[in-house]
């Protein structure tokens, strides 16, 4: 289980991705936003000091969501939030449910959407200081996707052998 008040889990990188969806979140003005994967609950509150009403949905209830279900079968009417937030959850799903999971996120978005997945890159990277020197920062991405392993927790990443990019894509475009 994800302990979500970890220090490890609140990185740099996590603070930039909260970042961006908050943002794009806001780009659609919403009044009301369901959020699904609570996570640690920093984005819900942030949105709540924006004024809007937010609706937490996750399969687990130990992390005490407003609304425990699955994002393949949500308990809401079509059209019922101006926007939904959907980010790093798809991937904890088979595959085979993706599909499903996006047409569910758009019944219930009135505006739209924002899904966030985790993109797997191998890559070189080489970081280099030297004292009185700019930090040099190289990165070589590796051209060969490896096959993923589910661990417990992702059964897939964009990247991999037999997820790129062009089928996830392809698969949010048939969603609409």
């Amino acid at each position: 289980m994800i302990d979500y008040f970890s220090q490890n889990y609140s990185d740099k990188r996590r603070w930039m991705s909260y970042w961006h969806q908050i943002r794009e979140i806001l780009s659609f003005k919403p009044e009301n936003v369901l959020i699904i994967g609570k996570g640690d609950g920093l984005i819900a509150e942030y949105l709540k000091l924006k004024n809007i009403k937010i609706i937490t949905l996750d399969i687990d209830e130990n992390i005490k969501p407003d609304i425990v279900a699955s994002v393949i079968k949500m308990p809401f009417n079509d059209n019922e939030f101006d926007a939904v937030l959907c980010a790093q959850v798809l991937e904890h799903l088979p595959y085979e449910d993706f599909g499903k999971a996006t047409l569910e996120i758009k019944r219930v978005a009135k505006k739209g959407a924002v899904i966030s997945l985790p993109h797997f890159g191998p890559a070189i990277r080489i970081f280099l200081k030297i004292p009185f020197l700019p930090e040099l920062k190289l990165s070589i991405k590796l051209p060969y996707p490896i096959k993923h392993r589910f661990k417990g927790e992702h059964y897939w990443e964009i990247g991999k052998r037999n997820y790129p990019l062009k089928l996830i894509k392809s698969e949010m475009i048939k969603s609409g």
